[in-house]
């Protein structure tokens, strides 16, 4: 079993009971899934760029990612609907755990200059969205093969009601939210 996943276990769930004097065990917030998005603008110029992001996110993430069309066509980013824009992967069970662990522990203190995540990227719902400027902070990335450095985002969708549970939960699990 994962790491994270048995401190979620012991150690979280019953400090936010006692925390949000929460009565039945279902309603602690849990995490539901967890969505890895690499959106390339430049796909629409270079093809092959949506190949190496697609081996990017298998890489990182262990899953094979569904390549993103555009839903709308839009005139000033020469964007026309349907075209291929991005890639992304939906994780759940064992694999989420696996990769929230890789995060919170090998890639955010890998970032330059760190001093925490941004606590205001709550949604209002519970779900949580970090941008990262590149792959590289993932051991599975390896400098030499990449062909050019690029960003993600990682939403972390909870089933918190509101953000103030929901930073609770992540901060008991270890994300290093900035100090106010």
């Amino acid at each position: 079993m994962n790491v994270l996943k048995e401190k979620y276990q012991k150690e979280v769930i019953p400090a936010l009971m006692k925390e949000f004097s929460i009565a039945n065990v279902m309603q602690v917030p849990k995490l539901e899934k967890v969505v890895v998005n690499i959106g390339l603008g430049e796909a629409l110029d270079n093809p092959k760029a949506l190949d190496a992001a697609a081996a990017d996110i298998m890489a990182i993430t262990g899953q094979k990612p569904i390549i993103i069309k555009a839903k709308k066509s839009i005139a000033n980013f020469k964007l026309r609907e349907g075209r291929l824009i991005g890639a992304k992967v939906t994780l759940r069970g064992e694999k989420m755990w696996a990769f929230m662990d890789r995060l919170i522990n090998i890639g955010l203190p890998r970032l330059r200059d760190f001093r925490g995540i941004n606590r205001n990227s709550f949604d209002g719902r519970g779900n949580y969205t970090l941008g990262l400027q590149e792959q590289l902070i993932f051991p599975e990335i390896e400098y030499d093969k990449i062909d050019k450095v690029r960003g993600m985002e990682i939403t972390v969708v909870t089933t918190a009601p509101n953000d103030e549970q929901s930073l609770a939960m992540l901060s008991m699990l270890g994300m290093p939210f900035r100090k106010v």
